[in-house]
């Protein structure tokens, strides 16, 4: 390797840059995926360094109290503790000697300051090691200078640097010296074995304020001079706004303003009280509700696609024409899942503040750089005009991806020429939503003395149809004839990522019908799985995602905790696997009739996700996501008739209840691999083992989300 090629690696995995503190601290910059210029030198003027102009940073005081800025979203995901616990692992810090704090946004100094996708600590996994054991070994040659003595000879441990003459010095009583020196290149990093961090509960570094109610939240922001906006948008998707009456409105005490802008009205007032009681007044005239979409409309349609002809390939693997006309026999199914909204707890809402001087942005988003260069965009700015903080979110679940409502609060301020703050009514956040689509899926099979030999997938959806990667996760290479083809239509209906996209229903399909092929060949649904994967377990394949051997190693952790091969009165088991943002997961749900009801009871579930981080937070997401996914496949169901959503609230709109939750028992693979993903990969298979154990217990085969629909059409035979 050459040395500019060695300079540019070691920049990729680094520090931006190093800087004394005048208070005795050490702040060391650094970007946890690429590094920007390599030759910044230490600010001269540290006294007046603003510590804004680092959005991720560690901190070192004189008592050896560490600061570490977690620079992604935090949504519940658990990276504001995670990440921090990787930095500290390789610094060598006491973890009660941490504190966390959020970072700021700087597009400068990150390439994926982003929630989504499950990605943060896969990203970030590398980087954040390099980070802490560079700055350590910093410190330790600081104290080695001091003493005289080889850096080698010296360990640092719990921030205690000690020598080999028993000498020791706390981080904080070098930390000025170590501010000055020459960044390391090529530091050691810990084997997994030396690990005191990471792999150890830790205790949400959030948890106190949110129990005692501290300011976290977007909602909870509040500034001077600050007023509320609740905003008038079109009833219907497809219909614009003609005209409307605001005499009405500008009577209730407390509002302030009435602002038009594009097809929507902003009340704006000294509280949410008075501004959505202000928007309820409003009298506005829409255009016809005449060719408005319905969801009777798009089922035909889908319908019409999945017998149609042209289709977009987007992987194809032998002749699965040949296949099928030479098979014994075929199966083909078809799935069918509804619109889901994303109902955070928090709904949605964002602060703004626009200025001749600069754009300040508050609140809780998922993808700050995408937002803030859109935000600059609408009014015409410079990115570099706009400071955006991020709050810790009430769930997120995609809908915080897009950034929409901190775009209205930006415009509505730029026009306002005051602090603006929106924020959405649970009929807002429901019936303007950007939602899951609509999704049909038709799957066939072919099967030929005793075998599968060829399989097609086809994928009918409302605007968006599956990314190009999830062609090539499970069954992909464990059939010998093999293809993926989708299409879509085009809607007026906002639709995007919801929690696992995509894969959250095709999981469902996929595993649900690889039980009635496993029940045509006669076979135990494990043991299929089980024999499919031994065709990819040693493929040389690329494009392949999913990793045979991992996930044989799931499904037989998820047989063997759950006693998949004994059988207890009573109760009925189902199973599913499904490999999704690059975590492969197993899972086994147990039902119980009860009343004639059958009632999920518990889920036994197998991770593996390489090495766990943080234990108590990686069961959590676990948790969650499988609690999500049985309650969405059970009972959430959304329509629209004319462009109207067909619920508002939750009175109407069915979750999951408490007393409806089952024991989720989690275990994970063990292994020093990589970390990967755990926010969502828990929530596709779940779908898919429940209705495999509704199958066992009632012999219903469910081919529709909400399951609750197609019981509640069967009743009789429910309660027989």
């Amino acid at each position: 390797m050459s040395t500019k090629e060695k300079n540019l690696t070691f920049s990729r995995r680094n520090f931006l840059r190093t800087s004394a503190l005048a208070s005795g601290g050490l702040l060391v910059g650094f970007n946890l995926f690429t590094a920007c210029k390599s030759e910044i030198k230490p600010p001269v003027d540290i006294a007046n360094l603003n510590f804004n102009d680092f959005n991720a940073f560690i901190k070192i005081a004189d008592n050896g109290y560490v600061t570490i800025f977690s620079p992604n979203p935090e949504i519940g995901q658990g990276v504001k503790t995670a990440m921090p616990m990787i930095i500290a692992e390789e610094l060598d810090v006491a973890w009660d000697k941490v504190n966390v704090a959020q970072g700021k946004y700087n597009k400068k100094e990150y390439t994926r300051q982003v929630a989504g996708g499950s990605q943060s600590i896969r990203f970030g996994w590398d980087a954040l090691r390099q980070t802490g054991a560079t700055t350590k070994q910093m410190l330790i040659n600081a104290a080695a200078a001091k003493w005289g003595v080889e850096a080698s000879s010296c360990k640092a441990s719990k921030g205690v640097i000690t020598n080999a003459n028993g000498e020791k010095l706390g981080y904080g009583e070098v930390v000025k010296e170590a501010a000055l020196l020459e960044v390391p290149e090529n530091v050691k990093l810990k084997e997994s074995s030396e690990y005191t961090i990471i792999g150890n509960d830790a205790i949400n570094v959030d948890l106190d304020k949110i129990v005692t109610g501290e300011s976290l939240f977007g909602l909870d922001y509040k500034a001077k001079g600050m007023v509320y906006a609740s905003v008038l948008r079109p009833p219907a998707f497809g219909q614009t706004l003609e005209s409307f009456d605001d005499t009405e409105a500008k009577k209730v005490n407390g509002v302030s303003e009435i602002i038009k802008f594009g097809d929507k009205v902003a009340v704006l007032g000294n509280n949410t009280w008075a501004a959505m009681k202000g928007k309820k007044a409003l009298k506005a005239v829409w255009s016809s509700d005449e060719d408005l979409e319905s969801t009777e409309d798009h089922d035909k349609i889908l319908n019409d696609i999945l017998v149609g002809k042209e289709f977009e390939i987007r992987r194809e693997d032998g002749n699965v024409k040949k296949a099928f006309k030479e098979a014994d026999k075929v199966i083909e199914r078809t799935y069918h899942s509804p619109f889901l909204p994303h109902n955070c707890l928090e709904p949605m809402n964002f602060y703004a503040n626009v200025t001749p001087e600069k754009i300040h942005l508050v609140g809780p988003i998922q993808t700050p750089q995408w937002t803030a260069g859109r935000v600059a965009k609408l009014l015409k700015r410079e990115e570099s005009e706009i400071d955006l903080e991020m709050t810790r979110m009430g769930g997120g679940f995609g809908r915080r991806l897009y950034g929409d409502f901190a775009l209205e609060a930006a415009e509505i301020s730029n026009l306002a020429k005051k602090p603006i703050k929106v924020v959405y009514s649970r009929e807002d956040d429901m019936t303007d939503g950007i939602y899951r689509p609509a999704i049909k899926y038709q799957i066939a099979a072919s099967l030929k003395d005793g075998k599968v030999t060829g399989y097609h997938l086809k994928e009918a959806a409302i605007n968006g149809n599956m990314y190009d990667l999830i062609p090539n996760f499970f069954p992909a290479g464990c059939i010998p004839n093999y293809k993926v083809s989708t299409q879509n239509y085009k809607s007026k209906i906002t639709t995007g990522a919801w929690r696992a996209p995509y894969t959250n229903f095709l999981a469902f399909a996929e595993q649900s019908f690889f039980d009635e092929v496993a029940e045509e060949l006669k076979i135990d649904a494990v043991q299929l799985r089980l024999e499919l994967l031994q065709n990819v377990k040693n493929t040389s394949d690329e494009k392949i995602e999913y990793s045979g051997g991992r996930m044989e190693d799931t499904i037989k952790l998820a047989a063997e905790k759950s006693n998949w091969n004994e059988n207890k009165e009573g109760v009925f088991k189902g199973f599913s696997a499904y490999y999704s943002h690059n975590t492969h997961v197993a899972e086994v749900a147990e039902i119980e009739i009860k009343e004639g009801i059958p009632v999920v009871t518990k889920v036994i579930v197998a991770v593996d996700c390489g090495i766990v981080i943080n234990p108590t937070g990686a069961i959590n997401q676990i948790q969650g996501g499988v609690l999500d996914g049985i309650g969405h496949a059970m009972y959430g169901d959304f329509s629209f008739e004319k462009g109207k959503p067909s619920h508002k609230n939750f009175n109407t709109y069915r979750l999951i209840r408490m007393n409806e939750t089952p024991k989720v028992e989690v275990h994970f693979v063990k292994n020093n691999l990589s970390p990967t993903g755990l926010g969502e990969p828990g929530l596709p298979p779940a779908g898919g083992a429940v209705a495999n154990a509704i199958y066992k217990a009632l012999e219903n085969r469910l081919y529709a989300q909400p399951f609750i629909k197609e019981l509640q059409d069967k009743k009789e035979k429910v309660l027989s």
